[in-house]
């Protein structure tokens, strides 16, 4: 059984992109170093389902370079609801930006840059989902630093928790600290989760 093979046949037999998104990613690919950061059509596409589900009025997404999974997200939030994200990337920021003008869902969403454990110090009040998708030494201090803003029943979902399989021997400190972030979430008696081996890996988790 060929793995690739079968990636490829989920992604083809996987509802298409809005026509924006798929702009967005020819022109990150084009126009922006590091274009491996977007989430992809699966991860997209994945996000916009369990916004539509979850229906949160209030998201958090950490890390959104070019606005892809910032996009997916708003796409399935309710028009009267709020997707704030956090980036570091001024450059980022104003390409995402353009798209987000363009987008008939952009207007729920919110950048703020500067470092996103600084950024969510400054935040009030209880978000329904959050995106963990920035940079990852930081993983374990990101979860339980949105784990207290989390309302119960909400959602967080942690991106790349596989880390191309560097979790299996982490060596460096970005593996060292993503495995420690699924380990915890495993005996985490605050939530529960499910751990996909979906593309570069993704933990969904839900705080009781």
């Amino acid at each position: 059984m060929d793995s690739n093979n079968l990636d490829n046949y989920c992604i083809e037999t996987t509802q298409s992109e809005p026509d924006l998104l798929i702009e967005l990613v020819e022109k990150t690919y084009s126009d922006m170093g590091y274009p491996n950061k977007l989430s992809g059509k699966t991860i997209g596409r994945t996000l916009k389902l369990l916004a539509r589900i979850a229906q949160p009025k209030r998201a958090l997404e950490i890390g959104m370079f070019t606005g892809y999974s910032a996009l997916s997200i708003a796409e399935g939030m309710p028009n009267d609801s709020e997707l704030i994200c956090c980036e570091t990337n001024p450059r980022a920021i104003e390409f995402a930006q353009s798209f987000f003008d363009r987008s008939a869902h952009g207007k729920k969403i919110k950048p703020i840059f500067g470092p996103a454990l600084d950024t969510i110090k400054s935040l009030e009040g209880e978000f329904d989902f959050v995106f963990i998708d920035a940079d990852k030494r930081n993983y374990l201090n990101y979860y339980e630093a949105v784990l207290p803003l989390v309302r119960s029943g909400g959602l967080i979902i942690i991106d790349n928790s596989l880390w191309q399989g560097r979790v299996l021997a982490p060596k460096e400190n970005s593996d060292i600290a993503v495995n420690q972030v699924n380990r915890l979430i495993a005996q985490d008696k605050r939530v529960e989760n499910v751990h996909l081996n979906v593309r570069d890996g993704l933990n969904i988790v839900v705080k009781h």
